[in-house]
């Protein structure tokens, strides 16, 4: 057994996925064989959902079936709407409320009790939560600005209804369709934390909702999914200044703060996903009549791309794209989780198939040879 030390597991394979791929080096992300290029640009999440829970894109007769299934699982229980309104009442953290509201949702589920490697029951359990996480957020945020949660509708797809539940309004088909493209983007990467985090839950025998939990505890870290909303702060802090974007960077540098959205653990080129929703980003500058946070991110990553040599990732432009959709920023973590819980879900299915308890080592640099001595004696 190596004694080679590897820390945060950098570069150490732990496991062989069916799911997706990443090549670093060119900047390519694959699931299950499709780029994701092809992916945002011609699926729905729901195709996505399906082609990563079932291993094959669906057609029109299981899509249909599929995301009628989908929309019948929308509803959230009485009980726990009512605890999210207490944290939202609270001021708890968007993603600290998702946590506490998903472990909750185990107590309704009809297959809780389960053998938790149970294939079917475990499908329906990852189309339940999928489901019910859009209510819950739209239910928290409009909820802590004193509002009414608005009821989920069945002729809306997951991403048009998300919207609609957050501002009681149907999102026009450009906001619509972004936001499905985002959730497409986000719906899995490899072996990520929160990815991993899920996987080590279930080699234990656990069940979906606990490692659904786990990953969500996990993705709440700002080294990982809260990266988003540091963007977006970072952007309203030069446009609050008003600050040529460059300039407000190298004075950001020179103080040894850190440029959030820039590097990545896989990536040593730009994001693919950045690609994609940088695009969007200025689309939706251009309908709205102002290119300000698409300019300003552009003449960020330009310079730190020329001068450093860091290319963006998928948070630096997931965020302005975000922020002109009117969606709070403090809630686009949540969202990732929202799209993200497709791919967790899959890495759990996985795992449940060729099961081994996760069970790394440490290597002791402690104390050796210590002598005890007894209570009365210290």
């Amino acid at each position: 057994m190596s004694d080679d030390l590897k820390q945060g597991l950098e570069g150490v394979l732990v496991t062989e996925s069916e799911l997706s791929k990443i090549d670093g080096d060119a900047g390519k992300l694959v699931y299950r064989g499709y780029t994701i290029e092809d992916l945002a640009t011609g699926a729905s999440f729901e195709e996505v959902l399906y082609l990563l829970w079932h291993g094959h894109l669906p057609n029109a007769a299981e899509l249909d079936e599929f995301t009628d299934a989908m929309i019948e699982e929308r509803h959230v229980d009485d009980d726990v709407m009512q605890t999210v309104e207490q944290l939202a009442d609270a001021d708890e953290n968007p993603m600290a409320a998702l946590r506490t509201a998903v472990s909750m949702l185990s107590s309704h589920d009809p297959d809780a009790e389960a053998d938790p490697t149970d294939l079917d029951a475990n499908l329906r359990k990852g189309r339940r939560i999928t489901a019910k996480i859009p209510t819950v957020l739209a239910a928290f945020a409009r909820f802590r600005d004193g509002k009414d949660a608005v009821e989920p509708r069945e002729d809306l797809s997951h991403a048009a209804n998300f919207l609609y539940m957050l501002n009681d309004e149907e999102p026009d088909e450009v906001l619509a369709e972004t936001f499905d493209m985002a959730l497409v983007l986000h719906a899995d990467h490899g072996i990520n934390a929160s990815t991993f985090s899920a996987m080590v839950t279930t080699s234990t025998l656990s069940d979906l909702h606990s490692a659904i939990t786990s990953a969500i505890g996990t993705l709440k870290g700002s080294l990982h999914g809260g990266a988003n909303q540091d963007v977006m702060e970072m952007l309203k802090e030069v446009d609050d200044a008003e600050q040529d974007p460059i300039d407000w960077v190298k004075t950001a540098l020179d103080e040894g703060r850190r440029v959030s959205g820039f590097g990545h653990r896989v990536y040593n080129v730009k994001d693919p996903r950045a690609k994609i929703l940088s695009q969007r980003s200025k689309e939706l500058g251009e309908a709205a009549g102002s290119l300000k946070w698409y300019e300003m991110s552009t003449a960020i990553e330009d310079y730190l791309k020329e001068e450093k040599g860091l290319a963006p990732n998928v948070d630096f432009y997931s965020a302005s794209t975000y922020y002109q959709m009117g969606i709070p920023i403090d809630i686009y973590t949540p969202i990732f989780a929202m799209s993200r819980v497709g791919g967790w879900t899959a890495h759990v299915l996985e795992q449940y198939e060729n099961n081994r308890l996760i069970r790394p080592r440490a290597r002791y640099v402690g104390p050796t040879d210590q002598t005890f001595v007894p209570l009365d004696e210290r």
